[in-house]
């Protein structure tokens, strides 16, 4: 009943929790005894109706012992309430088939506990109901030596999760992150977690598993600090002759009241972490049981027979459930290597041209919150597809890797995908019925074709499935692309596995921001791969193409992200040999001073260690190239290029040999009179970038076909212009 949070503050708690299972991939089923019915998956009128009751005689702290008593009571007509303990929940939960369970603080030993047998029944529970639990630990007010022996005695496996921490680390106590007792195991992470609750289900073990959370540090308590407070209160305790089930609810209101509420700071903070590791955990156990044991039984498994139940992630007031029903795309073996494989987006696009009445004078944008006079259009889209389809047109050899859902929409877009003369072997279809929804794209433009406004709903591109590395690594190893482009519709978990899968293959790796919101997932915490990346030779990245605004977003996400301090970066910068005034102006000369007062050629240089070649689309300035060249590059030394290479690197073994920058201006001027649509410009340019660079054609070369074949696309209704097709002879 969440200790420690009263009426109504538990209720908001609640639903905060459930968000939090929602956010990370989950399915809340809140746990509880309303009016002697046991409920697994609560409605929210269900739950306040719950936790509005607590404290009060008829709501009963429901442990083991307790669930056949309140539940004979309700069959007699007696309709009681109850907020079920560790122990409660972790019954009720294997009953409904849940197997992760993620709470506050754990029972324990009660200091002397070897003469009083104090000992909390959720230790026990552990012993006998195979359900992994995730605590905090167990508080520093118990004994916490002999509650870590307890459990060995069960024959419960404990670890305690490193979060970010090297060597053994010490079991937690609470409201700290150490407790002078080091841990059992050492838990690296929610992976390895899973790993083993799908290790111990494949054996006939039926205790549980404790993996112990450690509280956030920014709302730990200094263990000198709380071992202090809760010293006072079992004394005041001890002294009142409070014990037995009264004396933990009395320690923690003391602990509560004597730490002026950092108590109650750091138990919202844990419950909030556990939730959030615990819904993880889940998801990852349910990405090892839907391979239904083929490549895990190969190289892993413990036992050659395979899972067939879902992983879920339960509090006593919040659970998860990752489902496993995925309906799998056909694998069809790929003849020979291809030139791309774009992973990305593909989508149903519906595009709406406000269209006002010719006897009106309407403004040029839609007016909000009425119905507007415009000409609608459906199409298939998605950035993925737009960039498949410009790389097929433009004569590369393609295969697009995306997901749809199995509705109407989804089973268009495979029709249209098949017809287009692109393969779905790559294309995953999982089922509506599990929550996908294939993805839409709706935009508003103005009279002139100009985006006023545009809703996205691609939710189905961050669904935990697409996640795993196996699953993109067996793709790539399959198709074994030269050049891969990934779009950012995608979450920064899965961009994540696209990188590392992609890198593995050796292939090369094109960027599409999509948005500005969307382009600073290339260096979020989440993107574990770019997290970690190294400078030149080791980057992760080889090719962005950025607008001049999402060029900014990932900038200051790399800036936020501090990718900028590591002493790698400033050394490859610092032998650009670019600095002061003198730098601004040879800036100048090749960008001119408008790009150079916005800060766009700067942005580009700071992020060429990560990112070594940098188109950016500037509309009617054109595009702004700028790349890393090697020592061995020839325009190092040919005089026609002299005024594109703002730095020569002349070190000895350096990698890096110069900093080439050339701004490339549009390759036909365009009335406004013929622009059809604006939509799928941006992708038709990379998608024929890389179909060129796949083909062997430098940035330089291929950057005005890619124009020029973006010109097509804004003259047409379509995404991509199937005339793109022409410009094949150019690309020969």
């Amino acid at each position: 009943m969440l200790p420690g949070f009263p009426y109504p503050e538990n209720v908001a708690l609640s639903s905060h929790l459930e968000s939090l299972v929602r956010v990370n991939g989950g399915v809340p089923a809140t746990i509880g005894i309303l009016n002697g019915v046991a409920r697994v998956g609560m409605q929210a009128e269900e739950l306040i109706e719950l936790v509005s009751t607590a404290g009060s005689e008829n709501t009963w702290k429901i442990s083991r012992r307790d669930l056949g008593v309140i539940g004979g009571l309700g069959l007699r007509g007696q309709k009681l309430n109850g907020g079920t303990t560790i122990a409660g929940t972790m019954v009720l939960a294997h009953l409904a088939g849940i197997k992760i369970f993620a709470t506050g603080g754990l029972g324990g030993v009660h200091r002397g506990g070897e003469n009083s047998m104090d000992i909390s029944a959720d230790l026990t529970e552990l012993g006998r109901t195979p359900v992994a639990v995730i605590s905090s630990g167990s508080k520093s007010f118990l004994d916490i030596p002999r509650t870590l022996e307890y459990l060995e005695t069960q024959g419960v496996g404990v670890g305690t999760f490193a979060d970010g921490r090297t060597g053994k680390v010490d079991f937690p106590a609470f409201f700290c992150r150490d407790s002078g007792v080091k841990s059992p195991q050492t838990i690296l992470d929610e992976a390895d977690a899973a790993a083993i609750v799908y290790a111990q289900s494949q054996l006939p073990v039926h205790s549980g598993l404790l993996f112990a959370n450690p509280v956030p540090e920014h709302s730990a308590m200094a263990k000198e600090d709380i071992d202090s407070i809760i010293a006072r209160a079992v004394a005041e305790a001890d002294e009142k002759g409070i014990g037995g089930s009264a004396n933990t609810p009395y320690i923690l209101k003391r602990i509560r009241e004597l730490s002026h509420g950092a108590s109650v700071k750091a138990n919202e903070a844990l419950i909030e972490a556990n939730v959030v590791c615990g819904t993880k955990v889940a998801v990852e156990l349910a990405k090892l049981e839907r391979r239904d044991g083929a490549a895990l039984q190969r190289d892993h498994a413990i036992l050659k027979r395979s899972a067939t139940s879902s992983g879920t992630s339960t509090t006593e007031h919040a659970s998860t459930t990752s489902r496993s029903n995925i309906i799998p795309g056909s694998v069809e073996p790929q003849a020979e290597p291809i030139d791309v494989l774009v992973a990305g987006s593909l989508a149903s696009d519906t595009i709406c041209d406000h269209q006002p009445f010719k006897d009106t004078q309407s403004p040029i944008s839609p007016t909000l919150h009425t119905s507007n006079p415009s000409n609608i259009t459906q199409s298939a889209g998605g950035v993925g597809r737009n960039v498949a389809m410009a790389a097929h047109l433009a004569g590369a050899k393609v295969a697009l890797a995306s997901v749809v859902a199995d509705d109407l929409a989804g089973s268009s877009l495979l029709s249209h995908i098949k017809e287009s003369g692109l393969t779905t072997t790559n294309i995953r279809q999982l089922p509506a019925a599990d929550g996908a929804r294939t993805a839409q794209y709706v935009a508003v433009n103005d009279t002139g074709k100009d985006l006023v406004l545009a809703m996205a709903d691609m939710a189905i591109l961050a669904r935990p499935e697409m996640e795993s590395l196996d699953y993109w690594a067996t793709m790539f190893d399959r198709n074994k692309p030269k050049w891969v482009v990934a779009d950012a519709n995608w979450s920064p978990e899965i961009l994540s596995s696209i990188f590392q899968a992609a890198k593995r293959q050796q292939a090369m790796i094109a960027f599409e921001p999509v948005s500005t919101a969307k382009a600073a997932r290339l260096f979020s915490k989440s993107n574990n791969t770019m997290a970690k990346a190294g400078v030149v030779p080791n980057h992760i990245i080889s090719l962005a193409s950025p607008n001049s605004m999402e060029l900014k977003a990932i900038y200051d996400a790399a800036r936020d992200a501090m990718m900028f301090e590591s002493e790698q970066w400033w050394k490859v910068i610092d032998g650009f040999g670019l600095s002061g005034t003198a730098s601004r102006d040879r800036l100048i000369s090749v960008a001119g001073v408008e790009l150079v007062n916005e800060g766009i050629p700067q942005q580009c240089i700071q992020l060429l260690p990560f990112i070594p070649n940098l188109v950016t689309k500037l509309g009617r300035h054109g595009c702004l190239l700028v790349s890393l060249l090697k020592c061995t590059d020839e325009r190092l030394t040919r005089p026609e290029y002299a005024p594109y290479i703002l730095s020569r690197n002349m070190s000895e073994g350096s990698e890096v040999g110069g900093v080439f920058m050339r701004l490339i201006p549009p390759s036909q001027e365009v009335r406004q009179e013929e622009i059809v649509s604006v939509n799928g410009i941006g992708d038709t340019m990379l998608g024929v970038i890389v179909a060129g660079l796949g083909k062997g054609y430098t940035l330089e070369e291929v950057i005005p076909i890619a124009q020029e074949a973006a010109v097509l696309t804004l003259k047409s209704p379509e995404a991509v212009s199937p005339e793109v097709q022409s410009i094949q002879v150019r690309l020969k």
